[in-house]
C-alpha cells in the first residue's frame, strides 16, 4: 500500500529534515508536546477544490493538527488483539496532493499522558498507507498527515495465556493439576481458574501470580461428567479481560482403573463350578434353586444322569466344537434357540471314539469307562476349589457369563482381541475376510488375519498391552473338538490357539509383535508396579484347566497370578478379569441368547476382582467376554469400539460385537466411590475335598 514506511528512531532534532517539503512538521512537533486531554485546534476550513471528497485542507498557517476523521482514517487489525501479537495498521487520506504523503503514527500506553510517534509510513496515488506493530498492551492510536489529525482508536490487548491439564481423565475426587503462562507477566496480579457451568463459568480456584510468568493451581470433581476449564486474568490497565483456550478434562470413576489384567482360562461352564453358589443362577433342585433335578439322556448305557458332585481332580467333559454346542443345547430351533432342552452333555461325550490324537471325534470315555462319560455331569463346591469360590464371595461373581462364539478355544481367543473369527484368503486385505465360527486361518505364526483387532486401537491411542504366555505346551488341541491330544510347545514367539496375535497382519505392521512375552515378565511388571493399562495372561497345558489338566494345578496357578497384582504397587488401580474360554463339553443349564450369528456360547464363569469391585455381589447381567474389551474401550480409548465404520481399518465383519444391545456394562460391578479394598491374599495351595490329594 505505502511505498515507503519510516520508523523514527533518535532525536526530535531530526523530524524536520524528515518533513521538509511537506509544511506539516511544525504541526506535529507541536502536537507531541500537547497532552492527550487537550482538544485538537477548533478550525474553520475552506471548501476543498475537490468537492466529492468532502474534506476540508486546513490553512496552512495553523500550527495544530485539525481533527478531521472523514479526511484521514485509520484501522487496526485485528482489534482486540492478543500480547505478542502483530497489528496492521492501515487507513487513507483524502483530498488533493494525497499521495506520497508522510503519515506518522502517534501512540499513548497506560500510565502515560502525552502521546509520543513510534512509525512512519508514506501514502500511495490512492493516499491509502499501511504499517505494523507489535503490541503486548492495551494502548491509543492515531495517526497525522498535511496538517490532519485521524480519530484516536484503542487497542485492546489480551494478555496470552496458555493452559494445560495434568490428566485429560479423572476419576470423581482426583486432584487435578493446571499449569500455565502468562505474557507479559503480571506480577500481583490474580489468576482464576473457571469451569463452565449451565450459569455461565464460575471460578474454581484462585493464585497471585508471582514475579515468574508460570502458575500452577489444582481443582478435584465430585462427579462423572466432561468439564471446560479456562484461566482468567481480570481487566487492568495493560490488558482488557483475558482468557486461555479452555481444557477439557473427563471425569469418570471407570478411570481410577488405570490396569486391566484379563486371565483366561480354559473349557468349564458356570454349573460345573458355581452351579451349586448361593445366591446365583445354579443347577436347577440344588442349593436352593427352584425347579427339578434335571437328568442328561445317556444313549450308551441307558436311562439318564443327574448332576453330581464331582471331588476327582481330573475331569472329562465333552467335546466342544460348533457341532457340540448346538447338540448340547438340544433346540427345536436351533436358530433361534427355542424349545431347548440342554440335555445333550452325555450324548456327546459318547459319541467319539477314544482318543489319543487329533481326531475331531476324540473323546475319553468308552462303554468299558462310563465314569468317564457321565463326567460332563459333574460339578466342584467350595470343598473343591475353595480360592475361586473366596474370590466369588468377596469381590463380584457373573451368572450369566457367556462365551462370544458358540464353539472352541480358538474362535474364542480371537474374539477375545478382536471381536471377529474370520478366515482371510489376503493377509493384507480385510475384505478377503469372510465369517468363520468353525474353521478360522491357523493361529500359526504366518500372517493371516487381515481384519482389525483391538491392539490397533490400543497402538493408535498410544495405550501399552502386553499378551503374556506362559512357556509350555498349549491348552488346547489343534482340533477343534477334540478332548485330549498330543502336547504342542507354546510361547512367546511359538504361536498357537491361545496365541492368535502374532498371525494378525495389524499386529506386525504397528511393529508390536514384541507385546507378546513370556509370563516372566508379568511377574517383573507386577513387582515393579510397571504393569501395562491391558494385560492378557494365556497359561499352558499343565495349569490351564482344560481337561485333563488338574483342576487344583490351575486354581494354584491362577491364586499366583492373583497374589502378584494384589502384592504389586498397582493393585489399588487393577481390575481383574478371570474367566474361562468356553464350556469344555461340561453340563450348564441357562439356554444363551443369541447375540448374532456367532453367538452367544453356553455360559462360563466369569469373577472380577479389584480394590474397587463390590463386595459380595452377584452380577446377572448378560455379559460375554465382549464385556471386557468395551470395558477396556471406556476406560483408556474414549469409547472407541471395533467399529468398520468409525475405527479408522475397517473390515467386512457382520457387527460390533461391544455395541450390541444384549451386552451389559461391566461398571455395575464396582463401587468407585469406596476407599481402595485391601488385598485379599490366599494360600497358592490350598486345602480342598479334590481327589487324589493335590500336591503342590
Amino acid at each position: 500500500m505505502g511505498g515507503m514506511r519510516l520508523r523514527l528512531r533518535g532525536n526530535l532534532w531530526l523530524w524536520p529534515i524528515l518533513f521538509a517539503g511537506i509544511g506539516g512538521w511544525i504541526a506535529v512537533v507541536s502536537s507531541a508536546a500537547r497532552p492527550a486531554s487537550a482538544a485538537p485546534a477548533a478550525v474553520t476550513c475552506r471548501p476543498a477544490r475537490h468537492p466529492s471528497t468532502r474534506c476540508c485542507v486546513p490553512p496552512t498557517s495553523k500550527r495544530r493538527p485539525v481533527l478531521s476523521p472523514r479526511c484521514l482514517t485509520i484501522a487496526i487489525a485485528p482489534n482486540p488483539s492478543t500480547a505478542g501479537q502483530v497489528v496492521s495498521i492501515s487507513g487513507r487520506l483524502l483530498g488533493p496532493r494525497r499521495g506520497n504523503v508522510v503519515v506518522l503514527l502517534w501512540r499513548r500506553l497506560p500510565g502515560s499522558r502525552q502521546f509520543r510517534p513510534t512509525e512512519g509510513a508514506r501514502t500511495d496515488r490512492s493516499g491509502r498507507y499501511s504499517m505494523t506493530a507489535l503490541i503486548n498492551g492495551n494502548r491509543w492510536w492515531y495517526v497525522t498527515a498535511r496538517s490532519l489529525r485521524s480519530a484516536t482508536v484503542h487497542q485492546r490487548v489480551q494478555t496470552r495465556i496458555t493452559l494445560a491439564a495434568s490428566q485429560a481423565r479423572a476419576a470423581p475426587g482426583d486432584q487435578v493439576a493446571f499449569s500455565g503462562s502468562v505474557a507479559p507477566s503480571h506480577p500481583g496480579e490474580q489468576i482464576v481458574l473457571e469451569e463452565l457451568g449451565p450459569a455461565g463459568w464460575q471460578p474454581l480456584a484462585r493464585r497471585n501470580l508471582g514475579r515468574a510468568p508460570t502458575f500452577s493451581l489444582a481443582d478435584a470433581f465430585p462427579s462423572a461428567g466432561v468439564y471446560e476449564v479456562r484461566a482468567y486474568l481480570r481487566w487492568d490497565a495493560r490488558n482488557i479481560n483475558s482468557y486461555s483456550p479452555p481444557v477439557t478434562v473427563e471425569v469418570n470413576g471407570i478411570f481410577k482403573i488405570q490396569h486391566v489384567v484379563v486371565i483366561m482360562q480354559e473349557n468349564r461352564s458356570f454349573d460345573q463350578y458355581f452351579g451349586t453358589f448361593p445366591g446365583a443362577d445354579g443347577i436347577p433342585g440344588l442349593a436352593g434353586n427352584p425347579g427339578s433335578l434335571p437328568c442328561a439322556p445317556d444313549p450308551v448305557n441307558g436311562g439318564c444322569v443327574q448332576p453330581f458332585h464331582d471331588t476327582s481332580d481330573k475331569n472329562y467333559g465333552g467335546p466342544h466344537g460348533a457341532v457340540n454346542a448346538v447338540a448340547d443345547m438340544d433346540c427345536a430351533s436351533a436358530a433361534t434357540r427355542t424349545g431347548c432342552t440342554m440335555d445333550g452333555f452325555v450324548g456327546q461325550a459318547e459319541k467319539g471314539q477314544s482318543c489319543g490324537s487329533n481326531d475331531p471325534n476324540c473323546s475319553p470315555c468308552t462303554q468299558a469307562t462310563r465314569a468317564q462319560c457321565i463326567d460332563a455331569m459333574g460339578y466342584h463346591d467350595a470343598a473343591d476349589i475353595p480360592n475361586y469360590w473366596s474370590y466369588a464371595r468377596n469381590f463380584v461373581l457373573q451368572d450369566h457369563m457367556y462365551e462370544p462364539n458358540a464353539s472352541w478355544s480358538l474362535p474364542e481367543h480371537l474374539f477375545q482381541v478382536s471381536e471377529w473369527s474370520a478366515a482371510c484368503t489376503n493377509p493384507l486385505n480385510p475384505f478377503s475376510c469372510t465369517n468363520a465360527l468353525q474353521d478360522p486361518n491357523p493361529s500359526d505364526g504366518q500372517l493371516h488375519y487381515a481384519w482389525t483387532d483391538l491392539t490397533y486401537l490400543l497402538h493408535r491411542y498410544g495405550v501399552s498391552w502386553a499378551y503374556y504366555v506362559f512357556q509350555g505346551t498349549e491348552p488346547d488341541c489343534e482340533d477343534d473338538s477334540a478332548m485330549s491330544c498330543a502336547p504342542v510347545q507354546q510361547g512367546p514367539k511359538t504361536p498357537g490357539i491361545w496365541n492368535p496375535l502374532p498371525s494378525f497382519t495389524d499386529v506386525a505392521q504397528d511393529g508390536q509383535l514384541s507385546n507378546v512375552q513370556t509370563l516372566s515378565n508379568f511377574f517383573t511388571a507386577a513387582k515393579t508396579g510397571t504393569l501395562p493399562a491391558v494385560s492378557w495372561i494365556d497359561p499352558n497345558g499343565k495349569v490351564s484347566e482344560h481337561p485333563t489338566a488338574l483342576v487344583s494345578a490351575g486354581q494354584t496357578y491362577v491364586t499366583g497370578l492373583i497374589n502378584a497384582i494384589m502384592q504389586s504397587p498397582d493393585w489399588d488401580s487393577t481390575a481383574i478379569f478371570l474367566s474361562w474360554d468356553d464350556w469344555g463339553g461340561f453340563y450348564d443349564h441357562v439356554v444363551p441368547p443369541v447375540a448374532d450369528v456367532n453367538g452367544y456360547g453356553l455360559r462360563v464363569p466369569g469373577i472380577v476382582i479389584s480394590p474397587y469391585a463390590k463386595a459380595g455381589m452377584i452380577d446377572s447381567q448378560t455379559l460375554s467376554h465382549d464385556a471386557y474389551n468395551k470395558f477396556i474401550e471406556d476406560d483408556f480409548l474414549g469409547g472407541q469400539r471395533l467399529d468398520p465404520a468409525t475405527d479408522g481399518r475397517p473390515d467386512p465383519r457382520p457387527d460390533v460385537r461391544e455395541a450390541s444391545p444384549l451386552l451389559g456394562d461391566l461398571t455395575a460391578d464396582f463401587d468407585f466411590t469406596q476407599p481402595p479394598r485391601p488385598p485379599l491374599i490366599l494360600p497358592a495351595c490350598p486345602s480342598t475335598d479334590l481327589t487324589p490329594p493335590p500336591a503342590c
